[in-house]
């Protein structure tokens, strides 16, 4: 297989404001590769990349946030698979809630080591209760790392809210706000505030790349297309339910036990809850003031 023969499409939700923000990236993989939001638009972009007789795959460009987007993916990819078989592959997500905990740690850090009296304010745009939700628990374990005394986390879209956000940390913690995107995103919305953006390095994310789509390669040599995995990946993401049903009907799946933890060089494979909670607490990756997590 000639490098020219595979396309990378990289394929965001809101975490990317639904591709804009991962444009940069493409032209910067050493392959073809293209940008795309989820549904129609990347079964478009898919459809005419096999039609052009290259083998595809997909990148679900999410730090965790974003299940559904990964699965809504995965049901696209799943009857082009079948007409294209060894063709098409969707490689593990970008990252998991740990990694983008380990960034946000990071950035705080950056802020602690110009002024131990800085908030930092985490800026994501609007999606759905539960992605925010998230966003809160992440912010509460960069907290509990101690970098800086306030975190915060802003719902915002634009400039204005992205202000009124930080007026409110400034009522409790007065002193410089600090904010920092929770995505792919460049640079924040201009606003009163000192920014730290991109979250991470697009050396870095190239890098990840580069993993997600070698490993992908490697499993569809192997048979494995990852397009199952990814059917599952917002499995229990939403609302709690009752398994009642789904045990009489032979549907059986752990709880409490491995989930997918992207460790910083990389690699993901599972963890305990036991083994994720040494992560929040900062025991893994190790980030200080002056290096970023490695990728």
């Amino acid at each position: 297989m000639t490098p020219g023969s595979v396309r990378t499409v990289l394929v965001g939700g809101h975490e990317s404001a639904d591709g804009e923000d991962l444009t940069r990236f493409a032209g910067l993989l050493d392959a073809p590769a293209q940008v795309s939001a989820a549904g129609r638009t990347l079964d478009r972009a898919v459809s005419d990349a096999l039609a052009a007789g290259e083998t595809v795959v997909v990148v679900p460009m999410t730090f965790g946030r974003n299940p559904t987007m990964v699965a809504d993916a995965a049901k696209t990819l799943r009857w082009l698979a079948a007409k294209n078989p060894g063709r098409l592959a969707l490689t593990a997500p970008f990252g998991q809630p740990d990694h983008l905990t380990a960034w946000l740690r990071t950035a705080a850090n950056r802020a602690r080591a110009s002024d131990s009296g800085d908030a930092l304010l985490i800026i994501a745009p609007r999606s759905n209760p539960f992605d925010e939700a998230e966003l809160h628990r992440l912010a509460y374990l960069v907290a509990a790392n101690g970098a800086l005394p306030e975190v915060h986390v802003a719902i915002a879209d634009d400039a204005e809210e992205v202000d009124r956000a930080a007026d409110r940390v400034r009522r409790v913690a007065p002193g410089r706000v600090v904010a920092v995107p929770a995505g792919f995103a460049a640079h924040l919305p201009g606003a009163d505030v000192e920014q730290v953006a991109p979250l991470m390095s697009d050396a870095a994310v190239i890098r990840v790349i580069r993993s997600r789509v070698r490993e992908a390669l490697a499993a569809l040599a192997a048979g494995d297309d990852g397009i199952d995995t990814g059917l599952a990946a917002d499995h229990g993401h939403g609302y709690a339910h009752s398994h009642t049903f789904e045990a009489t009907a032979g549907h059986h799946h752990p709880h409490g036990g491995a989930a997918p933890h992207m460790h910083a060089d990389g690699t993901v494979h599972a963890h305990g809850h036991g083994e994720a909670r040494l992560v929040a607490a900062g025991r893994e990756p190790v980030t200080t003031a002056s290096h970023e997590p490695h990728i």
